[in-house]
């Protein structure tokens, strides 16, 4: 009973990482799989494949039953979908599904992992954990089922006395990573006459790392407590200027205003109400008008102990990772 841990978004690309570490701790895991047959990437020693959706709170029940923690990373990552309802039922309804059914069943902690994408723009700051704007600054549907997630499901069960952790990652990259920033890293390498976004960034931090601290949350971490895992704050202009160090690419030298960026936006969310799809989405270019997803990692440093590699070895093992995959 004291080792068992209950997972959902084991598949994902940080649940893929976290399970072999909680199993190498001495863990039991039972993940929640919508299909056990495709998840053969988690056919451990000590892990149990259950199926069910957390968008069915009973599928969880029988499986969550005396587990000493939860850990919810399950969602839906995508920027430029329109499919609100289902963002909705996956980040919103799913997270109140599983905060609330391992409150009921009095699981000892709860970690929700949610996003520093609540804080909207940051405008080139990088703030902590108190940091809080209204939903209508979200500016995706994306960040803004996250910061439902965040503040009217994971929040209020804190304020209620349940035993939960907020988690909030900036970036998260390395091997493996398919998430839409990777597209920056790719137009690098494709050695692009002419980017957006100068002013622009994120705060990447390699998946390891970001699975580290979330088992340190669970171990060292407060209950009520939440805490940012981000990387150092960097632009995309920065990142081009980085990623020439490392590989000796000569990086993009013109960068157009983030006005440009801005305009693009509006023109293409005018196509996209027409029922026209660009491969640049609408919420995907208003993110490179001068748009920065920051966020202070101090906290979870000095009361977690929680450590990360140099931004440098991160870049270049996902520059290395994607030089040869298109090679292939």
């Amino acid at each position: 009973m004291g080792k068992k841990i209950f997972v959902t978004g084991a598949n994902g690309f940080i649940g893929r990482r976290l399970v072999p570490m909680l199993v190498q701790r001495g863990y039991e895991v039972t993940c929640l799989v919508r299909d056990p047959e495709k998840s053969s990437v988690l056919k451990l020693p000590d892990v149990t494949l259950v199926k069910g959706d957390i968008t069915d709170r009973e599928s969880m029940r029988e499986a969550m039953k005396d587990s000493k923690a939860v850990f919810h990373l399950a969602g839906w990552y995508a920027i430029g979908n329109h499919d609100k309802i289902k963002m909705n039922a996956i980040n919103v309804q799913g997270a109140r599904n599983t905060l609330e059914l391992a409150a009921e069943l009095g699981v000892a902690k709860i970690l929700h992992t949610s996003t520093v994408g609540v804080f909207g723009n940051t405008h080139g700051k990088a703030p902590d954990e108190s940091y809080r704007v209204p939903k209508e600054e979200m500016g995706s549907e994306y960040e803004l089922t996250k910061w439902l997630a965040h503040y009217e499901v994971a929040e209020v069960l804190q304020k209620k006395g349940a035993p939960v952790i907020i988690l909030q990652p900036g970036g998260v990259t390395g091997a493996g990573d398919e998430a839409p920033h990777v597209l920056t890293f790719k137009m690098f390498l494709q050695k692009m006459p002419v980017m957006m976004g100068a002013k622009s960034g994120l705060t990447f931090a390699h998946v390891d790392d970001i699975a580290e601290g979330h088992i340190l949350a669970f171990e060292e971490g407060k209950v009520g407590e939440s805490y940012i895992l981000a990387g150092d704050a960097i632009t995309y202009k920065q990142v081009f200027e980085l990623a020439e160090k490392l590989t000796g690419i000569r990086a993009t030298k013109l960068w157009a205003p983030g006005w440009a960026a801005g305009f693009s936006s509006t023109l293409v969310g005018l196509l996209e109400k027409l029922g026209l799809r660009i491969a640049f989405s609408s919420e995907a270019l208003a993110t490179l008008n001068d748009y920065t997803f920051w966020g202070n990692s101090e906290k979870a440093k000095r009361e977690l102990g929680w450590k990360l590699r140099p931004i440098e070895e991160t870049l270049k093992e996902i520059l290395t990772t994607l030089s040869v995959t298109s090679k292939k």
